[in-house]
């Protein structure tokens, strides 16, 4: 076996986890809070990655994208909720699913009329072009860097949510929402900013992905998928479920693409095993979130007063 090339796999798996974790938090915080499907929520991945490609190309900081990006996206955010999100919160779900599909052709159509059908590159500071060695290990540093901010972010949402008053809050209106609204608590004002927060980290994800892939039309409308995958899986509401089944869709996903064919060819022919692979990784974290419902169809860590 080459260990090399399984360790670096393992980084790629941890670094899909992370960015996954980014999107399917503020879409659990979003649904397990407002009980709110947000199926435009990747319109928000894909905005953030404009956003930040405008603002590097205008002043040619990466860091000065990162940062203005994330308030252009709160803001959207927090404008979406005021305008459209704050008048469905008392219909049903479908009406739900109706608009934010609808949103999502807006956003794209958008994205068009401005930045154009062609992609937008998003070039990086020379120091983050490079390879660091550990050992006999080469790592690109930009994928280090989208591991530790993935993992800053999950700890800075750890805090946020166990530590302080808004956390409690949070919580509270998760649990209860009308009890939160009795004790004076602007049920709106906090409804307005875990929607924006939750643009703020779906939109930070696609900023970090942009370099790689670069930002194009309609990024965000295939990991959305993924995404309420995790959030299903790990229990509406839960980040800390959110955090664990990233991960664990992640490493699927990136180990079942490198290696399955190998294992299925132990089975069967090598042209059926390329054959037949490709379609079979693309099924599991499927496979896995129907035999989680069967079994659990809470979640693997359903929100509870001590676990969110």
């Amino acid at each position: 076996m080459d260990w090399n090339l399984l360790i670096s796999q393992l980084v790629n798996s941890i670094q899909l986890g992370l960015l996954l974790f980014l999107l399917a938090s503020g879409l659990t915080l979003i649904f397990g809070i407002m009980d709110f499907i947000n199926l435009s929520h990747g319109s928000f991945y894909m905005m953030g990655a404009y956003f930040c490609g405008s603002i590097v190309a205008a002043t040619g900081s990466f860091f000065a994208g990162i940062i203005v990006g994330l308030v252009g996206i709160f803001f959207l955010g927090a404008l979406v909720e005021w305008l459209i999100a704050r008048q469905l919160y008392k219909e049903n779900h479908l009406d739900h699913v109706l608009v934010t599909f609808g949103l999502i052709l807006v956003f794209d159509a958008l994205v068009h009329i401005i930045w154009g059908p062609s992609g937008l590159s998003i070039p990086l500071p020379d120091f983050l072009n490079g390879q660091i060695q550990l050992g006999s290990l080469v790592f690109p540093i930009y994928r280090l860097v989208i591991i530790s901010g993935g993992l800053a972010v999950a700890g800075i949402l750890y805090l946020l949510i166990s530590r302080t008053r808004l956390g409690m809050l949070i919580r509270a209106g998760a649990s209860n929402r009308d009890m939160v609204e009795s004790l004076g608590i602007n049920i709106n004002r906090l409804f307005l900013f875990v929607f924006a927060l939750g643009a703020a980290m779906a939109g930070f994800a696609g900023m970090l992905i942009a370099p790689i892939t670069e930002a194009t039309i309609g990024m965000g409308n295939d990991i959305i998928i993924i995404a309420f995958v995790v959030v299903i899986v790990g229990g509406i509401g839960s980040i800390k479920g959110a955090f664990y089944v990233a991960l664990m869709i992640g490493f699927i996903d990136t180990m079942s693409r490198s290696y399955l064919d190998d294992f299925l060819e132990l089975l069967a022919s090598t042209a059926a095993a390329e054959t037949a692979a490709p379609a079979i990784s693309a099924m599991l974290v499927y496979v896995l979130m129907a035999v989680v419902l069967a079994f659990k169809p809470t979640g693997l860590f359903p929100p509870t007063a001590g676990n969110r």
